[in-house]
């Protein structure tokens, strides 16, 4: 595994030269036309540049996050449009567009959602935002400049939708598969329909049985009349005894 160590710029001048020497690391197409020109008392155009389209760029810089930046950039940008005839005579050299309107960018260490969302909200002017880190790679003598977008709050908000929707949506789809029983089979349907015809089927014996068993056949009819016929000799003892 590479170390990575991250290394702090103090110095302003040192850090418009890196640019100015990496500058395609800024963005690749990037022409260096001049640097440190003053605009007022209080603001300095840190570096003028133009792209392949002859667009001027204007790049402003700071060693630390700083929201004054971004007021400095925008009059640097002001005034290089309103001087950029001049520059393109001046400047002849360099393919210069004079009808285009010019853009900003932005590159600190860290920008603050004041800028990024003050940003967001202007029309018709590009700002571009780039956060740069000083980086010593292992063993290596010189360290170097890394350079990203930074995030505009919208970007992060659209983001962090994408984010709750995504596993929620997954859910929804997954949870239907994982708990809904398989369809019954055909031969699970076809099981309740012979119970009812097996029911009837002990009944009708059930019923029979005790019919029979309950109203046994009538006796044959017994003949009475043979009993007086047979109390009819009974009378012999009557007899008279005969006396001698």
């Amino acid at each position: 595994m590479v170390s990575i160590e991250k290394l702090s710029i103090e110095n302003h001048q040192e850090l418009e030269q890196m640019i100015v020497n990496e500058i395609n690391l800024v963005e690749k197409g990037l022409t260096v036309i001049c640097s440190n020109v003053p605009i007022n008392d209080k603001t300095t155009l840190d570096v003028l540049c133009h792209d392949n389209n002859g667009q001027l760029v204007i790049i402003q810089l700071s060693v630390q996050e700083d929201d004054t930046m971004l007021l400095q950039g925008l009059q640097s940008l002001d005034y290089v449009d309103k001087f950029k005839s001049f520059l393109k005579a001046t400047y002849n050299k360099h393919k210069i567009d004079d009808k285009e309107k010019p853009r900003l960018i932005l590159i600190a260490p860290s920008f603050s959602d004041a800028v990024k969302r003050a940003v967001e909200s202007m029309k018709g002017i590009r700002v571009d935002l780039y956060e740069w880190e000083y980086l010593k790679l292992g063993d290596h003598k010189e360290p170097i400049v890394a350079w990203k977008h930074a995030e505009k709050p919208k970007e992060k908000e659209e983001k962090a939708l994408e984010k709750k929707h995504e596993p929620k949506a997954s859910k929804k789809k997954e949870e239907p598969k994982e708990e809904a029983p398989p369809p019954p089979p055909p031969s699970q349907s076809k099981e309740p329909e012979p119970k009812p015809e097996q029911q009837p089927k002990p009944e009708p014996m059930k019923v029979e049985t005790p019919k029979e068993e309950k109203t046994p056949p009538p006796p044959p009819p017994q003949t009475a009349p043979p009993k007086p016929l047979m109390e009819k000799p009974k009378e012999e003892p009557r007899r008279k005894l005969k006396l001698f």
